[in-house]
């Protein structure tokens, strides 16, 4: 069972695995802090620790059932010659969902009243089964292409456990920094309508690099922190 521990392709694997499974958790950490942004301050930390605890225990559980996972990718039917497997249809619907909740949320921010945006609060449970639930859609390539890259079922868990251990100490700046920042969140949530409509098009075979998306989320946060430390040289020069 440990005979990777010797072996030295092991290591590269469970390197590439857990780098892949942080780099690919940035936009469920930015859905994330918005979900739990809406609870009472005293449950946010709470939210965020049972959210992302319970997330890791689903993604543990597909990777237990491998066999499973796979079958995901089996043709379930077909439309205009196109093969519809369930992965698709998890995908299709994970990205309208997203682009859904993110349109929702920046129609509040624009056209709502503070006031508003404090009655409107969602109960912990609901917050917790988002949170489990786009863990799912987010992870799901990544529990696929995890298979694909490692052999043993440890390494492939233990990628899965630092990743998400890394996305606990994480979310909490994150999440105090974008809501302290009406600008900074209005771009997470471009950002997560931009990863919706990324999901839809997986869903039909349209496979667009990641690195695109995150080097324009990149790109786009550079920018606004440039502006925010011209805002703060301005209030200090005031």
């Amino acid at each position: 069972m440990f005979e990777w521990i010797i072996d030295p392709n092991a290591w590269l694997a469970l390197g590439t695995l857990t780098i892949l499974e942080i780099v690919l958790g940035i936009d469920n950490i930015i859905f994330l802090s918005l979900v739990v942004a809406k609870l009472p301050k005293a449950q946010q930390n709470k939210a965020r620790r049972i959210g992302l605890a319970a997330a890791m225990l689903m993604r543990l559980a597909l990777l237990a059932s491998i066999a499973w996972v796979i079958r995901l990718t089996h043709p379930l039917f077909t439309v205009m010659d196109h093969s519809i497997s369930a992965r698709d249809l998890i995908l299709l619907l994970g990205g309208l969902f997203l682009i859904w909740k993110a349109s929702k949320e920046i129609h509040e921010t624009i056209e709502g009243s503070e006031e508003q945006h404090h009655t409107k609060v969602h109960s912990f449970f609901g917050a917790i089964v988002q949170i489990m639930l786009l863990d799912i859609i987010f992870s799901l390539d990544s529990v696929i292409t995890a298979v694909g890259l490692s052999d043993h079922l440890f390494i492939m868990m233990a990628a899965v456990v630092i990743s998400v251990g890394v996305m606990m100490f994480a979310a909490r700046p994150i999440g105090e920094f974008v809501n302290r920042h009406p600008s900074v969140k209005m771009l997470a949530l471009a950002f997560l309508i931009l990863v919706g409509f990324t999901l839809m098009l997986e869903s039909f075979q349209v496979h667009v690099p990641k690195g695109y998306i995150y080097f324009a989320m990149f790109f786009s946060m550079a920018v606004e922190a440039l502006n925010l430390m011209r805002g703060k040289k301005n209030n200090a020069a005031h």
